[in-house]
């Protein structure tokens, strides 16, 4: 099976993405296949299953608890019936467990214990942190486990059916399976990565890092640029960050740059005054990511260990390493990139 997909544009390492020349159909002119549910209206599962649809298959069923789940299924899914998750399992052939991490174990016991899974079944789940095991209480009464999990951040709207072309799923599925679950994540628009069930939670780990951790440092950034009296911060930061994240993306910790890779201790250690007198719930955060550009800018030879010394003593709380003045220029003067 092919996993190539009528994506436009290139990847980020500046590669042509693959593009498929065979006449694509159209989803009106083929018969729905499978009927598919939801149980739990999150940000999700209303997005993954609008897509399946678009694909040729026929939402039938959704649960959700809150006015909010209520609202998006309504938006992505209009004219699907919200029922309680048994009869979702009762309506569909393709059922999409879209609940939080820690609800999903629970929730796949009690719809095993209850009889409301069907053999045949699949039941697919969308949690980075678990492999297809959490599904084994639904194996074990029939059904076809897949985990596939979106690499993508949703927010509830239609603008997140347009996102999962080119996404990433990581996918974990039984052998018997692969094709099927690598047939679903191409028909959202998706690319399937296979991730084994035991690295299922350093695989969500690393998403979590880049991803969520990023979101806490863009809002503190904006923040603090707000209080430097900067009207647009979200218009100031976001060529830079474009910028870094693809230099990230391409050259790895070759784009490190700043005063932590340069050693400019003296500049550090007035960000993290002004830090303590302005924002001091952004002191740690600072001094963390500091210590680990450090060590990394260390490894691949982008700090100079002669400067390293004033620098981690600066990130260690002893403000007085640094060898110049914390309002100047640092230890090397005018010399290195601005930044």
């Amino acid at each position: 099976m092919t996993r190539n997909r009528p994506v436009p544009g290139a990847d980020w390492n500046g590669r042509p993405r693959r593009v498929s020349t065979a006449q694509q159909p159209d989803p009106r002119d083929r018969p729905a296949r499978l009927a598919v549910g939801v149980v739990g209206a999150g940000r999700v599962g209303p997005a993954l299953a609008a897509s399946l649809q678009l694909a040729g298959h026929r939402p039938v069923a959704v649960s959700g608890v809150s006015d909010a789940s209520r609202r998006r299924a309504g938006l992505l899914l209009p004219d699907v019936p919200l029922v309680p998750p048994a009869e979702v399992l009762r309506r569909a052939d393709l059922v999409l467990l879209t609940v939080p991490d820690d609800a999903l174990p629970g929730l796949v016991e009690g719809l095993a214990e209850t009889g409301a899974v069907r053999p045949g079944q699949l039941l697919v789940h969308t949690s980075g942190r678990y492999g297809a095991k959490v599904l084994d209480p639904a194996l074990r009464a029939g059904a076809l486990p897949l985990a596939l999990h979106p690499a993508m951040t949703f927010t509830g709207t239609p603008v997140d059916v347009q996102r999962l072309a080119g996404c990433s799923f990581g996918v974990t599925a039984p052998d018997g399976l692969r094709m099927a679950a690598e047939a679903l994540v191409i028909e959202m628009g998706g690319e399937p990565e296979w991730i084994a069930e035991e690295s299922r939670p350093l695989y969500h780990a690393a998403l979590a890092l880049g991803a969520n951790h990023l979101v806490t440092l863009v809002a503190q950034s904006m923040e603090l640029l707000r209080a430097a009296g900067v009207e647009a911060p979200d218009r100031m930061l976001g060529p830079l960050l474009g910028a870094a994240l693809d230099n990230a993306l391409r050259s790895g910790d070759a784009a490190l740059t700043g005063p932590v890779a340069r050693g400019d201790a003296g500049t550090v250690a007035a960000h993290v005054a002004q830090l303590r007198e302005h924002a001091p719930q952004t002191v740690a955060g600072y001094l963390a990511m500091a210590r680990a550009t450090a060590d990394r800018a260390l490894a691949h030879g982008l700090l100079k260990p002669e400067l390293a010394e004033d620098l981690l003593g600066v990130l260690a709380g002893n403000v007085h390493g640094a060898q110049s003045d914390p309002g100047g220029p640092g230890p090397r003067g005018a010399e290195g990139d601005a930044g």
